[in-house]
Order: structure tokens, then C-alpha cells, then sequence
């Protein structure tokens, strides 16, 4: 976010807690930063916010703003703030927490905030704003504490880009994975299940299966062996491999016969396990495994989210187990394995960040720096620019992250490859170097499209639910238009099944426009219409999703378009 866009929005959320707390003077203050695509602030008071509420909020900031007031910083004692802020609990909470002797506040008008800034010279400087939305937040994120009012809203420089966003935020609704997950019968979620865990429906299921089929194919073509392994593991692997210690809170632990056990969460210590089963030699290495497996975290019920944050999910998880020597090189070809499928499923841009080791972790200084050393030459190796991600990387080691931007620009988690020296020491594995000694491998854990679930809620809002014809779970759909027509259109659907054409048929007795716009609902690629005419041509009439209408076709001409559209993933 640009300082000058971050400081407008942080203003502008300065404006709305002064436009609230004259309008509810009941509402006590908490915070209001700016965030990626805006502000928010979080406000704690006796009666709920109303979505009409929001308009009269924005009234009285524009009052606000037509008075151009300035924003004007102080350093002040912590004993002057507290007495300022005596009726605000939540500041006073904040005041108390901070270091020094001092704090900063800014005031425009009558208001004052307890505030480190940056702000724009003065309220008449906020142009263009729009308050969006109502949400709970919990004080500092923590449950336990009491439950604030969240307002947030966004700003801009000018109407033009505020317009911009607004209409940005309509196209994303009609992408909801959500809605369209639904309207495409693709997949459910079941409160009586329990939140979080998904059920794919025929069509959902054919999808992410078409998906798997050519993740499988790609790793074994580029040398991955495919292994498979139990759902649930006793808790002494999970406390040898760090998880314990440091991810507990997200597993499902449970006994059984008086033994602990764990619900898998990842699948690294089953792949070392399998590394593990027999002396390895450094002729062996690299040795790459590849699991379709499936985990489950307890996330928290508020951060669940449709397919992207989900309970139960697959990763196309991989362990590779490589010579020191090899690790740049490996390192590499997952990168370029990563972009070979972003282009595949139609990703142009992406974002690479590179996250450093955090504060909870596991393994000596010198293992980080060669691990860290090494992504960062791989990186470069490629002339691939990336951020520093400070702190946030795995607790066993550094990681590439790369996201991936969709239709509208959003960016969305995808690929991640992770060095680590660490669970190779913790786990005591070993190869039988040249000379004959005992020397320890390194480990890369990689992701390539990353879980299956956020994949595909990712897919569905990238394309808008109108998948390209090889990803399509229905790519064509034959209409005949009388009765009479039936057997024909019945010998169209045969051929096209025959050369592997994922094909229907609706033969309901419907009006043939109202046949087309229920094709047309559901996404699908193309629909051949075969009545009296077609018949005695022995051709169809072709309607092409993005083309419309395009005449008459030889059915032989319309299997070679589809199939070359499916050969070459168009």
C-alpha cells in the first residue's frame, strides 16, 4: 500500500470515529488502522450497528470534511493522555501497554485519538470514501474478550478509482466460490456435519478429479514417486518432529486403548517415515515423494470460509530428500514446476515472498542461513524478484510462498517450497555418502497448487465459474428440439461420449430457449442443437459460449475443435 493512500485511509478512519461518536456518543473508541483496501474502526457500545446506519454515519464525515480541519500532532505525558482518555476504557488499556514515558495524539477539531500516525494535512483532503460493511471483532482477536463493533470502509484519491473498487467489489460477489458452488451444484457444507468439512457433488468431485489426474501425471513425469499413508499417527512422532510443541493447538489429538494419537495435520513425518524404512545411498537421492493427502486442522469457526478455509482438505504435498549439493537445483524445479501449472489453469501474474525464520522455531542459527541462502540463489538463479517476508516462515525452516493474482488482481495463496535442515536432525535420517560414511540429507516440503479446496474455491472465482472446456464438468450439452428429434441428438451424445466427450442431454419438454438459457446458467462450454434440419444435414447447430450462435457444423469438424481444445488445455 502507497504511504501517501495509507495515511488518506487512516484520516479518513479519524473522520468516521469523530462522525460516530458524535452521532452515538455511548460508543466507546478502540482502534482504527488502515488496512490493504482501506480502514476499519472498532467501536464497543450497548446497541448493534444497523446497515442503515452506515449512510448517516457518512453524512455527518462529510460535514466533517467540508470543514477542512487539520490534523495536529502531540507528545504527550502518559499521565496527561490517561486523563484525556479517562472514559475510554480501551485506550486506557493501550496507554498502559505502551513503553516511555510518552505517547502521540492527533486531533482535528474537537476530536482526539491516541494515534502514532501518518495523517493527511487536513480532513478536506478525504475525496472519496464509502463505509462498506458491519462486522464482530473481538477485542485484540482474542475470545475471551469483549465482542467490539467493526465499521470498515475504504478511500481513495479520486471518485474514479472509488468507483473503480466499488465495481470490483460487485464482480467479486457474483464470483463468490460460495454462490457459485452452489448455482453449479459443485459442492455443500453441512451445519449438522459440522462446519468446515466439505462435500463435493458429482460435479465438484469430477472437477477436483480432473485436477488431481494431471497432478499425478506431471509428478510422475518429472520423477516424484507417489506414496499414500494412515490418516492418524501416534502422538511421539508429532512431538519428535516439533508439531506438538509448536501447532498442538490446531490438531485433533485423541486416545485410543489409553495411546494418544493425532488426526494428521501434514504429511512431512509420514514421508520420513517412508525415507526411514531402508539405508539410503547418496546414488538414491534426490528421492521425491508425492501424496494427494488429506489433513485436518482445528481452525478456529470464525476464520472458516467457504473452500478457503476449510477443517478438512487435500494438499498436493511433496517431500523431497536431496544431497546438499542438489538442494539449488531442486529448489529450481519446483519453482519452474510451480509456474508450468499457473499457466496451465490460466494464472498470468503472481507474487513471490521469501519468509524468514520466526521467533518459535526449531534448529541452530547456521541451518537457517544455509536454508534461507539457499532459496534466495534459487530465486535469483531465475532473475525472479521477491519480498522479504520478516518472521514468517515455518518453524523448521525458510519458505517461498508464491501468490497468485486472479481475474479481478486478488491475490491468493498458492505454491509454497520450504528447506529444511531441521526434521532431518530430529528425525536422525542418513545416506551412505561416496566414502562410506553416514552423512544427513536435506529436506524441501513443497506445495504446487497448494490445498485442494482453496485451489478450486480459487479456480471458481478466477473464472467465474465458466471453466475452460478441458476443465469443464459438463463441456457440452445436446438440445434436441422437438420429440422428434430425440433419437438423433441420442446419436450425437453417443458419438461424443465415444471419444471421451463429458457430455448431457436434456430432453425435458421445455420451450428450446428455455433449454439455452439453462445452459447458458450453467456454464457450460457448448451446446449443439440437433432438430429436423440437423438431421437431414447430419450436422448441429453449435452455440460457443463466448462466440454465441455459429451456425451449422459437421459433427466430425465439432469432435476435432473440442478435442484439441481439451489435448492442448485451452
Amino acid at each position: 500500500m502507497a504511504k501517501d493512500l495509507d495515511a488518506l485511509r487512516h484520516s479518513c478512519s479519524h473522520a468516521m470515529a469523530d462522525a460516530v461518536k458524535k452521532l452515538f456518543p455511548d460508543a466507546k473508541l478502540a482502534i482504527g488502522p488502515a488496512i490493504e483496501d482501506g480502514f476499519y474502526y472498532d467501536f464497543d457500545r450497548p446497541e448493534p450497528f444497523k446497515p442503515e446506519d452506515l449512510p448517516i454515519i457518512e453524512k455527518e464525515m462529510q460535514k466533517i470534511i467540508e470543514q477542512d480541519l487539520g490534523f495536529e500532532k502531540e507528545d504527550i505525558s502518559k499521565k496527561e493522555a490517561l486523563k484525556i482518555f479517562a472514559k475510554e476504557p480501551y485506550k486506557v488499556e493501550l496507554i498502559n501497554k505502551l513503553e516511555g514515558d510518552s505517547v502521540s495524539i492527533y486531533r482535528h477539531g474537537k476530536f482526539v485519538d491516541l494515534c502514532k500516525g501518518p495523517h493527511v494535512r487536513s480532513t478536506g483532503q478525504i475525496k472519496a470514501f464509502k463505509l462498506l460493511s458491519i462486522a464482530g471483532a473481538y477485542w485484540h482477536g482474542i475470545e475471551t474478550n469483549p465482542m467490539l463493533q467493526r465499521i470498515y470502509g475504504t478511500c481513495f484519491e479520486s471518485q474514479k478509482d472509488l468507483d473503480g473498487y466499488l465495481n470490483r467489489i460487485e464482480e467479486a460477489k457474483k464470483r463468490d466460490h460460495r454462490k457459485l458452488g452452489k448455482e453449479l451444484d459443485l459442492f455443500s457444507i453441512h451445519d449438522e456435519v459440522g462446519p468446515g468439512l466439505v462435500f463435493y457433488h458429482p460435479k465438484g468431485a469430477l472437477l477436483r478429479m480432473l485436477i488431481e489426474d494431471y497432478e499425478k501425471k506431471e509428478h510422475l513425469r518429472r520423477g516424484y514417486q507417489i506414496v499414500m499413508g494412515p490418516h492418524i499417527l501416534k502422538s511421539d512422532i508429532w512431538i519428535t518432529s516439533g508439531h506438538y510443541e509448536y501447532y498442538k493447538d490446531n490438531m485433533y489429538v485423541f486416545k485410543v486403548e489409553g495411546e494418544e494419537y493425532v488426526l494428521k495435520p501434514m504429511n512431512c513425518p509420514g514421508h520420513i517415515l517412508i525415507y526411514k524404512s531402508k539405508i539410503r545411498s547418496y546414488r538414491d537421492l534426490p528421492i521425491r515423494y508425492f501424496e494427494l493427502g488429506n489433513v485436518h486442522r482445528r481452525e478456529k469457526t470464525g476464520v472458516l470460509h467457504g473452500l478457503l478455509r476449510v477443517r478438512g482438505f487435500t494438499q498436493d504435498d511433496a517431500h523431497i530428500f536431496c544431497l546438499p549439493e542438489q538442494l539449488e537445483q531442486e529448489i529450481i524445479g519446483v519453482i519452474e514446476f510451480v509456474l508450468d501449472a499457473l499457466k496451465v489453469f490460466g494464472f498470468k501474474d503472481y507474487k513471490i515472498d521469501l519468509s524468514t525464520r520466526p521467533l518459535k522455531s526449531i534448529g541452530t542459527d547456521e541451518i537457517w542461513r544455509q536454508a534461507t541462502d539457499a532459496l534466495k540463489k534459487a530465486l535469483e538463479s531465475k532473475a525472479m524478484s521477491y519480498d522479504i517476508n520478516e518472521g514468517e516462515g515455518a518453524f523448521y525452516g525458510p519458505k517461498i510462498d508464491i501468490m497468485v493474482r486472479d481475474a479481478l488482481g486478488r491475490p491468493w495463496q498458492c505454491a509454497t517450497v520450504q528447506c529444511d535442515f531441521a526434521l532431518p536432525e530430529r528425525f536422525d535420517l542418513s545416506y551412505i555418502s561416496s566414502d562410506g560414511k553416514k552423512e544427513r540429507p536435506v529436506m524441501l516440503h513443497r506445495v504446487i497448487l497448494g490445498s485442494m479446496e482453496r485451489f478450486i474455491g480459487t479456480l471458481v472465482e478466477h473464472y467465474a465459474g465458466a471453466f475452460p472446456v478441458w476443465l469443464a464438468p459438463v463441456q457440452v450439452l445436446v438440445i434436441p428440439i422437438t420429440d422428434r428429434s430425440h433419437d438423433y441428438a441420442e446419436s450425437v451424445l453417443k458419438r461424443l461420449q465415444d471419444e471421451g466427450v463429458r457430455v448431457e442431454i436434456d430432453k425435458r419438454n421445455e420451450k428450446l430457449q428455455y433449454k439455452i438459457r439453462e445452459g447458458e446458467l450453467n456454464k457450460i462450454p457448448y451446446m449443439l442443437i440437433a432438430g429436423d434440419k440437423e438431421k437431414e444435414s447430419a450436422t448441429i447447430s453449435l452455440r460457443a459460449r463466448k462466440e454465441g450462435d455459429t451456425g451449422a457444423m459437421k459433427i466430425e469438424d465439432f469432435i476435432d475443435r473440442v478435442k484439441k481444445e481439451i489435448l492442448n488445455k485451452v
